[in-house]
């Protein structure tokens, strides 16, 4: 990911055993690039860069790189230092014809946010200033990956925030538009499974009613399709929650 505050991150490809390893964005261009997500529909690869206050898309080779959200500058300090405009997560719905990042916020602040834009920039806008960019959660712990699963119209994302509703894997129903969410309940979402060790990593196989997740405490975690249990599987254990 580089050094934060260096445009030393780079962005890389590889065949699913390791080998053919290709540099997509070479190091120059990007600070520290997070979570990526794919467009297969378009053959895109859509990443987020924490501190360059950026989400950025490109081809699959590399090709096409352009800057599609933009919060706020990154070689002024007080910008780059204000964790309330750090991207991290980022997923993307052809179904909806947008994709969603997240904004971690202060670390467990309860300043994060989930945000959404269209797949296409709007005519004669650019990425620092786009107007339709919507906020779809804020006041969240502090959010980090975010999936959607287009069958069922909702969002899934990991929260290493403070407890009781940090560290943890939330998901929340998108309305026909895909810009509004369908509150629900006293926090407006819910909370499937908690009591992860810094919850980072999120990806859905839910075809197999399956859904991983990883922490900072270097456990890789399945739980079932509703988050209902949880199997550590480095031991093999398993928790309901």
């Amino acid at each position: 990911m580089g050094v934060p505050g260096k445009d030393d991150g780079a962005v890389y490809s590889a065949n699913l055993d390791g080998s053919d390893i290709k540099t997509l964005v070479a190091p120059g261009t990007t600070n520290t690039p997070k979570q990526l997500a794919l467009d297969q529909s378009a053959r895109k690869v859509y990443f987020s860069d924490r501190e360059g206050l950026r989400v950025f898309r490109c081809n699959y080779d590399g090709s096409d790189l352009e800057i599609i959200v933009q919060t706020g500058d990154y070689h002024r300090p007080g910008d780059m230092q204000d964790a309330t405009k750090w991207c991290v997560g980022i997923a993307v719905s052809p179904r909806f014809g947008k994709f969603y990042w997240t904004q971690k916020g202060f670390s467990k602040s309860s300043t994060g946010r989930i945000f959404c834009a269209d797949i296409d920039m709007p005519p004669g806008q650019t990425a620092a200033k786009r107007n339709d960019i919507r906020c779809l959660l804020e006041g969240l712990p502090e959010p980090i990956d975010l999936e959607v699963d287009e069958e069922s119209g909702r969002l899934y994302w990991t929260d290493r925030g403070e407890l009781p509703f940090g560290n943890s894997l939330n998901r929340v129903s998108l309305k026909e538009t895909g810009s509004e969410v369908e509150r629900t309940g006293h926090l407006g979402y819910e909370v499937l499974t908690r009591n992860l060790n810094e919850a980072i990593g999120l990806k859905l196989d839910l075809g197999r009613g399956h859904i991983y997740l990883t922490d900072l405490g270097g456990s890789v975690y399945r739980t079932d399709g509703d988050g209902k249990q949880k199997f550590d599987r480095r031991t093999d254990c398993c928790s309901h929650f």
